[in-house]
């Protein structure tokens, strides 16, 4: 089969058919910047360099796609939370701090413009850089920071934001959830218009590990799946990340409608495959930290086959469980996109799916 193209392959997974090989697509703004030879936190408020160490990163290791992020409280910045930059660390939200002291506030807050709040700006520009340097060969996914149920829980602080889930009336939290929503959109939705292949949610909070599948049924998935249909007229995908195990959901977060699910190491890749539509791609989910950090390349090839092998590389693509340390070994990420070429080739699928 004639070789594709990074952008190529991926899209060609998207549209549901067969690539030349398994595409890679990690999530490694930690490691770039690392790899790059920058502290992560020198160069998240510079959008030149943060391009630069992606751009770089993907050119050495050959693998298909950057996956911009930053950290995950940009979008709460922009809303008026207070963060903490660190100097070799992303940015974490100031939790004795919440924005708002009660759900009822949330008409206080103005939607922030992604053209000109807080770091917004600076991720489109990110993406911007991207997509015109080699947006015409590889993909770009634009994520849009945190889904609406994340966004919230970061605006009114995490543990305050779980006691309202038992205490509070259900009308003030979902009014308070759309809100959030909103403010996702628009950010998605700028991504999409600034270039990128595809864009993205995380909603960890929302997931098993912290919540009941049925707090997320009523308080998450609805949105997700809204997000979903905000965007669905701007041409390029949708994805959401959940982190942890989301075996519970599984079912539900295939029927959003997002193009593409990003599924963290504790997540069986080949369940998941028999549980989630065909037309829905699946991202991930070698583990960041073992093998990712601990482990060898060897280490790295074998859990890789496994998830190619499992899913028969139907709808698949390679990539970390979630976010690379910076201390990820450069060997693991090289390995990462061998294990491809050595696994998951055209002939090598046509062969597995066959079974």
């Amino acid at each position: 089969m004639k070789e594709m193209t990074s952008l190529e392959r991926v899209q060609a997974v998207l549209n549901g058919e067969i690539p030349d090989r398994i595409p890679v697509i990690p999530q490694s703004f930690m490691f770039s910047a690392t790899d790059a030879g920058y502290n992560i936190g020198e160069i998240n408020r510079n959008p030149a360099k943060m391009a630069h160490s992606m751009r770089i990163s993907q050119e050495k290791y050959g693998y298909d796609g950057c996956v911009i992020d930053v950290d995950d409280v940009t979008l709460a910045e922009a809303c008026g939370a207070k963060v903490i930059f660190r100097d070799t660390e992303v940015a974490v939200l100031d939790e004795r701090n919440p924005l708002l002291n009660s759900l009822e506030e949330i008409d206080d807050l103005k939607i922030p413009d992604p053209l000109k709040d807080g770091r917004m700006p600076e991720w489109l520009e990110i993406t911007q850089r991207l997509v015109e340097s080699i947006g015409d060969h590889v993909h770009i996914m634009g994520r849009a920071d945190q889904g609406a149920f994340d966004l919230l829980c970061l605006l009114r602080g995490p543990q305050e934001f779980m006691m309202d889930l038992l205490t509070e009336d259900e009308d003030v939290i979902l009014h308070a959830l759309e809100y959030a929503n909103e403010v996702h959109i628009r950010f998605a939705r700028a991504q999409l218009m600034a270039g990128a292949h595809s864009t993205s949610m995380g909603d960890s909070y929302a997931g098993p590990n912290l919540v009941s599948p049925d707090l997320y049924r009523k308080f998450a998935f609805p949105f997700e799946i809204e997000v979903v249909k905000a965007v669905s007229d701007l041409p390029g995908a949708y994805s959401i990340h959940i982190c942890g195990d989301v075996t519970k959901i599984l079912k539900e977060m295939g029927e959003t409608g997002a193009k593409i699910l990003e599924l963290d190491w504790q997540v069986d890749m080949g369940e998941a495959r028999s549980i989630i539509p065909k037309e829905t791609v699946l991202m991930g989910n070698v583990d960041p930290s073992d093998p990712l950090v601990l482990g060898t390349p060897e280490d790295v090839l074998a859990k890789s086959k496994y998830i190619i092998e499992s899913t028969k590389g139907k709808g698949l693509i390679l990539s970390s469980g979630c976010a690379m340390g910076s201390n990820t070994k450069p060997e693991n990420v090289q390995a990462l996109t061998d294990a491809a070429k050595l696994y998951g080739t055209y002939e090598q699928l046509c062969e597995l799916q066959a079974e």
